[in-house]
């Protein structure tokens, strides 16, 4: 596809979404349901050292976001991360760094729905059947789908408003928590270099989620400005959140007690504030994973979409509503396949291993960013985001990533790769068609 041909396609979007609506989406599928209960599993990894995953992953993250607000601020193009990697190394890396990401997208926005239909069925018992479950869903997906399909503005707001419900009762959490943790609770000392870096295998997934909301970078105004400022923005205040979160629960709860618990942050509550708190936490992980499940079906469908308009995918995927200026055909695409994988629930080992294959977008990402400032690219002719020790910082990401993989097993790796051939060879068979178009 040519760069007029996809700058005509760019230009019938809306560039509609500002810092605080893109730091909001950030935030919002980001915080989704996974905190609610990562805080018990952390403390089955690594006992009362499980605070330092969260530092490690803490900086794991700001280097790998000061890639994001590097390439960011330089590739403007819907995509996210697969545009940045794609303007980098061209379609064919591109292409396979954007079904990672897609897949990641997918797979996690399928688990994190099946939290919601529990948290749903756990607060109204008679739901609590596969066919009522599987109702809710449909519900669910068919309301969200047509409030984004009806404008990025609308879904927008909608994120604002989840992402601020959501937040609410888990401050609350940590400010009623820390009258009652206990000192002793929380003295630990480093963990083993290997638990470390498996339990951050784990953890990096509670993090995952700039990759998503920045998709839609077609729709971002002044994204040289927008994009670094949002991201910052957010990861730092999710990075506090989650920290206080764990020390809270570990401090009120012990790590014996932590470590057992399935609701953790709900069990820290209770004990904290009584069954009144038990049950506002409770309500949180259903606000939380709605806010989740709207966040990203505001920025997964904008993958397919950003495929499909380079040729990959059928051209109906690249479709944009007349009125709307929306990626509708995209978005209840999407809908139809992540409600049909959380109704079936038949994607348990591909979301386990969505975590290697975040990782490698990001180590794509890191090195996207570098090539990008060594080639001088700007958006616009904008100055782009000023990265400190530029030259250092996606070689310092790498290092950490490089960490984190080496707990993946063979197996995990011979999967991904398994994903990785197919989409090679789906580039390979689209090769005909995109040259016609």
């Amino acid at each position: 596809m040519t760069e007029a041909t996809v700058a005509a396609t760019e230009s019938r979007l809306v560039r509609a979404l500002g810092m605080w609506a893109l730091a909001a989406s950030i935030v919002n599928v980001t915080v989704g349901g996974g905190i609610f209960r990562l805080p018990g599993e952390m403390s089955k990894l690594l006992g009362p050292s499980a605070l330092w995953a969260y530092v490690v992953c803490a900086l794991a993250m700001g280097l790998i976001v000061l890639c994001f607000a590097d390439a960011g601020s330089r590739v403007s193009l819907t995509g996210g991360p697969y545009a940045y990697v794609e303007t980098a190394f061209g379609p064919f890396v591109g292409f396979l760094s954007g079904v990672l990401l897609w897949a990641v997208g997918t797979f996690a926005l399928a688990a994190v729905s099946t939290v919601l239909a529990d948290s749903v069925a756990a607060l109204v018992p008679a739901l609590d059947n596969r066919v009522a479950k599987a109702g809710v869903l449909a519900v669910v997906y068919a309301l969200l789908a047509g409030v984004n399909v009806g404008g990025v503005k609308q879904g927008a707001r909608l994120n604002d408003v989840a992402t601020g419900a959501k937040l609410l009762p888990l401050l609350l959490l940590v400010g009623a928590g820390a009258l009652a943790v206990s000192p002793e609770n929380l003295a630990a000392t480093p963990p083993e270099t290997g638990s470390l870096a498996r339990a951050c295998i784990v953890l990096i997934f509670a993090f995952a989620g700039v990759e998503s909301a920045l998709v839609p970078s077609g729709e971002v105004r002044n994204p040289a400005r927008t994009v670094p400022r949002a991201i910052l923005m957010a990861m730092l205040g999710i990075t506090v959140l989650y920290l206080a979160l764990h020390a809270v629960a570990q401090g009120v709860l012990g790590t014996a007690a932590l470590a057992q618990s399935a609701t953790p942050l709900a069990d820290a509550a209770g004990k904290a504030m009584g069954s009144g708190g038990r049950t506002m936490i409770l309500v949180g992980t259903a606000v939380s994973t709605f806010g989740y499940v709207s966040g990203m079906i505001l920025a997964v469908p904008r993958a397919p979409f950003a495929m499909a308009r380079d040729g990959f995918l059928p051209r109906a995927m690249a479709s944009v509503h007349p009125r709307f200026h929306t990626p509708h055909v995209a978005i209840m695409v999407q809908a139809v396949i992540t409600c049909a994988l959380a109704i079936s629930s038949q994607f348990i080992l591909l979301a386990v291993l969505a975590n290697l294959g975040l990782l490698l977008v990001y180590a794509a990402c890191c090195l996207a960013a570098w090539e990008l400032r060594r080639r001088g690219v700007t958006t616009d002719g904008a100055m782009p985001f000023r990265v400190p020790a530029a030259p250092a910082i996606p070689w310092l990401a790498l290092a950490v990533i490089g960490f984190m993989l080496f707990s993946v097993t063979l197996e995990e790796w011979a999967w991904v790769l398994a994903v990785l051939a197919l989409a090679a060879a789906l580039f390979v068979v689209t090769s005909g068609s995109r040259a016609a178009r």
